[in-house]
């Protein structure tokens, strides 16, 4: 199944034109978005993240069908517009991520410890990336519906602000020095204003995405990790707090915008 999907994806992307530095200025962005979007590679994704959820596994021999996204065991469909929030049973704010491993641990006895120390698109990792893309694909098109009223929603909310301003790294860099101006771009990637509702929608709602330039499909936990090692600073732990802040206050931000999971990136 894996070497299928990467086949595929790998042929996928090939027919996608990256435009050159040469041809950079007279290229439509907005055709050349459209381009990238048809026939997403990311459903690849999809197809294997169902079949992950369906397919009893780990110790507990057992499938996921009874994971608790926050809508009742079991409910997929427009779970992931809700995320994150703030969950009882774990006393914790999560998002997708977390609260799949937390599932993976409950129901299959799948070691959360194996997920954290682990690579991107390797192992357990990966096959959490194939169950969010699934999980996302369930609420294309829904508005982004976080609530923020319970005080943990709150906290996270004030801490994922604070990261996304907080300068550091050897380039003194914040998530804002590249995400706090309209009509900014490097090369043929457009960089939404996420200090604005419709720019932390699109910042947030296109996020997993599948990456032409690499064949990788990407999480927002990988998005953020990347982000941090562009600025040069120390890369972070997956599914820590301040993942998890940054993901509160950009999708909180987005509220009531759509969101277009998964995406397709340049």
């Amino acid at each position: 199944m894996k070497r299928k999907l990467i086949a595929a994806a790998l042929c996928a992307s090939a027919v996608v034109a990256v435009p050159t530095a040469a041809t950079a200025q007279d290229l439509n962005f907005d055709e050349y978005r459209q381009m990238l979007a048809d026939g997403n590679p990311a459903e690849l994704y999809e197809m294997e993240g169902e079949e992950l959820w369906k397919t009893a596994r780990g110790p507990k021999n057992a499938t996921l069908e009874k994971c608790d996204l926050g809508l009742g065991p079991g409910v997929v469909e427009g779970a992931a517009a809700q995320l994150p929030r703030f969950f009882a049973d774990t006393g914790k704010v999560q998002d997708l991520e977390s609260r799949l491993m937390t599932c993976m641990e409950n129901q299959q006895g799948i070691d959360p410890a194996e997920i954290v120390k682990g690579s991107f698109g390797k192992g357990e990792r990966a096959k959490v990336a194939a169950l969010v893309a699934y999980v996302v694909g369930q609420s294309k098109g829904k508005p982004i519906q976080v609530d923020l009223s319970h005080p943990k929603m709150k906290e996270m909310y004030a801490l994922g602000e604070k990261a996304f301003f907080y300068r550091t790294g050897a380039m003194d860099f914040a998530c804002s020095s590249c995400h706090s101006q309209d009509g900014k771009r490097i090369r043929a990637t457009s960089l939404p204003n996420i200090t604005t509702a419709k720019g932390a929608a699109e910042g947030w709602g296109s996020w997993p995405a599948y990456r032409v330039s690499n064949s990788q499909f990407w999480t927002m936990q990988h998005r953020l990790w990347d982000c941090f090692r562009q600025q040069r600073t120390a890369e972070p732990i997956f599914a820590s707090d301040v993942t998890i802040a940054l993901s509160v206050f950009m999708a909180g931000k987005g509220n009531g915008h759509e969101a277009v999971w998964p995406g397709v990136k340049r």
